[in-house]
C-alpha cells in the first residue's frame, strides 16, 4: 500500500519501519509524517511514544488512537520547513460528520539522545 503520509513511496519502505520500531525517524519532517501516518493507520501507541517525555502528561493513548479512528485522514502536505526542529503542514481529513478539514499546524520538535520526538504545535489558520 502506499504511504498515508503521500511520500509516494510504499509504507513498508517509509513509516511502517518507524512504527514497528526498527528504526528513528532521522529528521523532524519524517519523525511528522509518520506521525500523521500513524493517526492514518491509527496507531495511538507510536503517537504517544513520539510525544517528548516532558509533553505526555497531556496526552493519553486511547485519546490519540480514538482521534485517529474517527477521522479518516487523506493528505498530507508539507508547507515549510522554517528551521530543523519545525514543519509547518497541513493534514487533510474527512471528520466523523463526513465534513472535510484541514489541520493547518507549526511543529517543534526535540532531538533526545539521538531521537525525535514531537513538544508541541501552533495552530495555524
Amino acid at each position: 500500500m502506499n504511504c498515508p503520509c503521500c511520500s509516494g513511496k510504499t509504507y513498508e519502505d517509509c513509516c511502517q519501519p518507524y512504527h514497528t520500531g526498527e528504526k528513528n525517524a532521522p529528521t523532524a519532517e519524517a519523525l511528522m509524517r509518520s506521525r500523521f501516518c500513524a493517526f492514518a493507520i491509527p496507531n495511538g501507541k507510536y503517537l504517544m511514544e513520539t510525544t517528548s517525555p516532558s509533553k505526555r502528561q497531556f496526552h493519553n493513548t486511547k485519546d490519540l488512537q480514538e482521534w485517529g479512528e474517527i477521522n479518516e485522514w487523506t493528505k498530507l502536505e508539507i508547507v515549510s520547513k522554517p528551521s530543523m526542529n519545525k514543519v509547518e503542514f497541513k493534514a487533510f481529513y474527512t471528520d466523523e460528520d463526513g465534513k472535510q478539514q484541514v489541520h493547518h499546524e507549526l511543529s517543534q520538535f526535540k532531538m533526545i539522545q539521538n531521537r525525535w520526538f514531537y513538544v508541541s504545535g501552533e495552530f495555524l489558520d
